[in-house]
């Protein structure tokens, strides 16, 4: 196992970490924001507020994202499994 495929793995690692958690994260910061614009708005200064939307808007991503992400991380893992004899020797 040579340094070019321990960082080769570590890089697509990384990329399909951040594939995958992107969708999760950009609607939980779209829903923070728009919290956060209401409460701004009416002066409401409840730090809880945030809390449900967010929940809620994230698991229906998940439900929407999920077979999308599902299929991202078993066809890594796919590839991983198919190069161990490559990676070996």
């Amino acid at each position: 196992m040579t340094p070019e495929s321990v960082m080769t793995i570590g890089q697509q690692a990384v990329g399909i970490t951040i594939m995958v958690s992107a969708p999760l994260l950009l609607a939980a910061l779209v829903v923070g924001l728009l919290v956060s614009i209401f409460q701004a708005a009416t002066q409401i200064n409840e730090m809880t507020l945030s809390f449900i939307p967010k929940l809620l808007a994230m698991f229906v991503v998940m439900v929407l994202a999920g077979p999308w992400i599902l299929d991202v991380l078993l066809e890594y893992m796919r590839q991983l499994y198919a190069g161990i004899p490559w990676i070996v020797g």
